[in-house]
């Protein structure tokens, strides 16, 4: 029975999906739990998925009739682990990002021999839609620059984490009122209560989508950025600097921060 489950929201990109399942070493031992958004132009084919994954695992797929938000699908996923209650660490991946090498295997003995840190990430390439090289991302190891640095952005990508159940009775589940920064804030929730790290091999290749939400949603996702930072802000240099930067963010558009990034 496997300690480890993936966690992966799907909306109208079947390839994406069969793309990320193909990813996973066929070393790797670890269940697939994917839920579809309502997609609607382009449907999961779970004969396909199946086909795609190789790894040792099972993989379950669930389906929201509409489409209400990633937050929602990913919600609808955590539920259902812990109905299963087996699961000891929980996995994200979003479609058409790629694992690399034995990224789920590293991730859990990492958190098996460091038993007081419940969170942990890694560091990424960035492609473009055309497979072409971008940037590398880069995201502190220790919890307390983590922790500080939570208030710039988050010092988590997404699809390069995992994390261990027993946080949710905790802190809850992904929150519904910070639209297009639902990580960021159930991230800050895990950081306030829990030590975090970041293991600094590169172990997700992601790809950077015009219509993906960090930039078709940008404005709101730095909106709501700054809503989570004032709710959990206090007087000191890192949330001070966070707040004026993500304001700044705010107002500049979306052209020059990409070439910001690029350099």
């Amino acid at each position: 029975m496997n300690e480890s489950v993936l966690l992966i929201t799907h909306f109208d990109n079947p390839v994406g999906l069969n793309a990320s399942l193909s990813s996973i070493d066929k070393s790797e031992y670890i269940d697939v739990i994917i839920v579809d958004d309502g997609s609607k132009r382009y449907k999961i084919e779970e004969t396909a998925v199946n086909d795609s994954f190789n790894a040792n695992g099972k993989i379950t797929c669930l389906y929201l009739k509409e489409n209400l938000g990633i937050e929602y699908a990913l919600n609808l996923g955590l539920d259902f682990i812990l109905e299963q209650n087996r699961y000891k660490y929980i996995a994200r991946i979003d479609c058409g990002d790629i694992c690399l090498g034995k990224r789920f295997k590293i991730q859990e003995t990492f958190l098996k021999e460091n038993p007081e840190i419940k969170l942990v990430g890694s560091n990424a390439i960035a492609v473009s839609t055309e497979n072409i090289y971008l940037y590398k991302t880069l995201f502190p190891e220790n919890h307390l620059e983590i922790k500080n640095k939570m208030f710039i952005n988050s010092m988590f990508l997404h699809p390069c984490i995992m994390f261990s159940t027993e946080v949710i009775s905790v802190v809850g589940k992904y929150p519904t009122n910070y639209k297009a920064a639902e990580d960021y804030a159930f991230f800050f929730k895990i950081v306030k209560e829990y030590k975090t790290a970041n293991i600094q091999e590169f172990l997700l290749q992601y790809e950077i989508n015009p219509l993906g939400i960090s930039l078709s949603k940008r404005k709101l996702q730095v909106w709501s950025r700054i809503r989570i930072i004032k709710d959990n802000f206090y007087f000191g240099f890192w949330p001070i600097y966070g707040l004026l930067r993500n304001i700044l963010l705010y107002i500049l558009p979306n052209s020059l921060i990409q070439k910001i990034k690029n350099f």
